[in-house]
C-alpha cells in the first residue's frame, strides 16, 4: 500500500497517510523514498502553493512500529552501524524532505501523533488539531532517544524547558494543552478538522505563490541566521520580488479594491 494518498484540490494538494490499519505507523523501510517523491514533486511544481497533512482513520501517525522493535527487523535489524545507516536513508530522509518542502505545509492532526509522527506534526508551518488528537514523544520510555532530529526541532516550537519536558518525562499532551504550549495554534472539533484546515489552506494559496515560497525559506532561515544574513537575504528576494507581474497585480488589486489573482509571474 502506498503510505501517502495524494489528492489535487486547485493549488493545493491533500496528504493522508494511508496505513489506517496501523495507525499509520512509520517508518517502513520505503517510506524515505515516498516522503522524497512527493515533496520533489511538490517543489518542481510550481502550480502546487500549499499542501495539507493529515492521517487516515483515527490516528495522525502513531510512530515507530513496535513489533518491529521488538522483533529487531525492518529498520531495527542487523548490527549498531547498520540501524545508523538505515536511520540517515529512511528516518532521516522522510524529515530533511518535509523540512525542505518549499511550500507552506499544514498539519491536521485528527488523531494521536507520537514519536516520528509528532515530529512530522511539528515539521509543518501550520498545525491545528482535532479536539482528539494527542502528542508525545515517548523515545525516553522505550530505551531510545529522538533520532528524527527532535532534539533540534521541540525546541524551537515550544521552548527548551518544555521539550525537556515531554522528551525527559516522555508526557503525552492532549489537543489542548498542545495549543496552550504553542504546538499548535488551534483546536477544533473533529468533523471541522479539515474543513478548518482548507480554509486555512485557500488563503495561503491565494497569494502570490513565488512571494510566498521565499517568505517560507525566510521563515526557515531565519531559525538560524543572523539578523544581518537575513536582511541579505531579504534585500535579494525583495529584488526579485518587486520585478514580478504579481507585484503589480497585487498594487493593483488594492488601490481597485478587488481580490487580487496571482499567476506566479
Amino acid at each position: 500500500m502506498t503510505l501517502i494518498r495524494r489528492d489535487r484540490r486547485d493549488h493545493i494538494e491533500l496528504w493522508t497517510l494511508d496505513r489506517p490499519d496501523r495507525l499509520n505507523a512509520l517508518p517502513d523501510l520505503e517510506d524515505g523514498e515516498a516522503f522524497a517523491a512527493v515533496c520533489e514533486a511538490v517543489n518542481a511544481d510550481q502550480t502546487v502553493r500549499c499542501v495539507v497533512l493529515t492521517g487516515a482513520g483515527r490516528a495522525f501517525s502513531a510512530g515507530g512500529d513496535l513489533k518491529a522493535m521488538k522483533d529487531r527487523r525492518d529498520l531495527f535489524a542487523g548490527s549498531g552501524p547498520e540501524i545508523r545507516e538505515r536511520y540517515r536513508r529512511v528516518v532521516h530522509r522522510i524529515v530533511r524532505s518535509l523540512y525542505g518542502l518549499e511550500v507552506p505545509l499544514i498539519a491536521a492532526v485528527n488523531g494521536p501523533a507520537m514519536g516520528l509522527g509528532c515530529d512530522i506534526a511539528g515539521l509543518a508551518d501550520i498545525r491545528i488539531a482535532s479536539q482528539e488528537a494527542s502528542f508525545g514523544v515517548p523515545f525516553l520510555k522505550l530505551g531510545i532517544l529522538p533520532g528524527d532530529g527532535g532534539a533540534w526541532l521541540m525546541p524551537r516550537n515550544v521552548g527548551y524547558a518544555r521539550a525537556a519536558e515531554m522528551l525527559f518525562t516522555a508526557r503525552t499532551l492532549d489537543a489542548q494543552t498542545a495549543m496552550e504550549w504553542g504546538l499548535v495554534s488551534r483546536v477544533v472539533a473533529p468533523d471541522r478538522l479539515m474543513d478548518e484546515a482548507m480554509e486555512i489552506a485557500q488563503d495561503v494559496a491565494s497569494r502570490a505563490p513565488q512571494a510566498l515560497r521565499m517568505t517560507k525559506a525566510l521563515l526557515r532561515q531565519g531559525r538560524d541566521a543572523t539578523f544581518d544574513q537575513i536582511l541579505e537575504m531579504t534585500a535579494s528576494m525583495q529584488a526579485l520580488a518587486h520585478l514580478s507581474e504579481d507585484h503589480l497585480e497585487g498594487v493593483n488589486a488594492v488601490l481597485e479594491k478587488r481580490p487580487a489573482v496571482f499567476e506566479g509571474k
